[in-house]
């Protein structure tokens, strides 16, 4: 049974407590979201800046990424790595990742330390350190991030490539990680300025899941977040991408051992949960194509005609930005990236032509379900859903309608979005040319901190 305090509303709490999650906004704009979980004595707190690479402008790119890592370099009452400290301490683990879209922040410990957690958070969200001193050393861990990530990474780097041809003048052209040349001319004071601007609460919303109660910890917030000001934030101009009236084609030649293709269309997002219909139909398209082992592209690309040795597709239904339909492979040996292409072309075709049966998408249905349904199993995976739904801006309260949308979708609506976006004229197609390998020792995809 679950043990409320005294539901004595202050003036700070413009409380949403009719079902779980619970929501309430501090004065100064921040958001807390509390989901309720009794099983496991634990609790995730994430903290998410609405702010990501697509911010950035030409010249400063990495900067959100770069800001990311300096977060960890201490406050006046926390010194350089100390944050990670305390939370191993607290018996908990930290990590931070910055996309497209956001940054975010999490740490998951036992639940008695949360109040320790958000004091740390709070504490940095408005009192940072970033000093030349530290900004040195840690802009050279970014370059080599870079390094390891891309520039020695055939695949990354074609998909750079790629994406910057794909895109000519919305920001997502632009690398997460960015240019190497912007990394080797930001600043300390170029950071700082990132941090001044969008490092407020009003700019921000924490969620935190596990075995707490909301109320306590709405107290808690307003205890560590509520004294931190808000602020005005600038304007936010986000270029449309022109519509693509053709196929584009990149080529990168690097040492590989083996060739990659990576085809990408033009695809719709989700804007409206309710009124949308496409995105749902996309992803039930990716899964009949990539969802299973018994899967389209599985069953008759790798196992049967051995054209390819691996395939993927890759479609979020949710960004700020456009969005984009990705299919991605290496052919098998003996085989080009022509011939996999080929292969793509004539599987799309297949189903532009005679659509798709109602048992694969029974199949993909109950696939995407099964998905959502592992999510709930994890603390983290809950904070992640309802964290990531927002900085799209959508409700976590529509993700159950995200679902039913999903199992209504119909088989000619499949066979309809594949006829209209899987087409030459949105398509952008990335090769990778593979040269001899120099016989120098390639870097190894170490574990970083994101």
């Amino acid at each position: 049974m679950r043990h409320l305090i005294p539901f004595l509303l202050a003036p700070w709490l413009l409380t949403v407590a009719h079902a779980n999650p619970y929501e309430t906004t501090l004065k100064n704009g921040l958001r807390i979201i509390v989901k309720e979980d009794r099983r496991a004595p634990t609790a995730v707190q994430m903290v998410w800046y609405r702010i990501g690479a697509m911010d950035e402008v030409d010249g400063a790119s990495g900067v959100a990424h770069v800001l990311e890592h300096m977060m960890f370099k201490g406050t006046p009452s926390v010194g350089p790595g100390e944050f990670n400290r305390l939370v191993a301490a607290a018996g908990g683990r930290d990590n931070a990742f910055t996309s497209r879209d956001y940054t975010a922040y999490f740490q998951q410990v036992p639940k008695e330390k949360l109040d320790e957690m958000m004091r740390l958070e709070a504490d940095r969200m408005r009192h940072l350190n970033v000093g030349a001193t530290e900004f040195a050393q840690e802009i050279k861990v970014v370059m080599e991030e870079r390094r390891m990530r891309t520039d020695d990474n055939p695949q990354a780097k074609l998909f750079e490539q790629m994406n910057a041809a794909a895109f000519q003048a919305h920001p997502y052209r632009r690398p997460i990680i960015g240019w190497m040349n912007d990394l080797e001319t930001m600043t300390a004071a170029d950071a700082k300025a990132w941090y001044d601007t969008w490092y407020v609460p009003n700019n921000a919303y924490v969620v935190i899941t596990g075995d707490v109660d909301h109320q306590v910890v709405f107290a808690l917030a307003e205890k560590h977040y509520g004294p931190l000001a808000g602020r005005a934030l600038p304007a936010r101009k986000q270029p449309i991408e022109p519509a693509q009236e053709g196929p584009r084609r990149v080529t990168v030649k690097a040492p590989a051992e083996l060739p990659v293709l990576i085809m990408g269309y033009k695809a719709p997002i989700l804007r409206d949960i309710d009124t949308d219909s496409e995105p749902y139909a996309l992803d039930i398209l990716s899964s009949i194509l990539d969802g299973h082992d018994a899967a389209r592209f599985n069953k008759k690309l790798v196992r049967e005609d051995k054209i390819a040795l691996a395939i993927g597709i890759d479609y979020d239904a949710t960004a700020r930005g456009p969005g984009m339909f990705y299919l991605h492979g290496s052919p098998s040996e003996g085989k080009t990236a022509a011939d996999l292409e080929a292969a793509l072309r004539t599987e799309i075709a297949l189903i532009q032509k005679d659509g798709v049966s109602e048992a694969e998408l029974r199949r993909a249905k109950a696939q995407l379900l099964a998905s959502q349904v592992f999510k709930l199993d994890s603390m983290f995976g809950q904070a992640m859903e309802i964290g990531q739904i927002e900085s799209v801006g959508l409700s976590y309260r529509k993700l159950n309608r995200m679902l039913e949308k999903l199992q209504k979708v119909t088989a000619a609506e499949v066979q309809g979005v594949a006829r209209k976006y899987l087409t030459d004229d949105t398509l952008t197609v990335g090769v990778l040319d593979p040269q001899p390998l120099d016989g120098k020792p390639r870097r190894s995809a170490a574990a970083t901190r994101h």
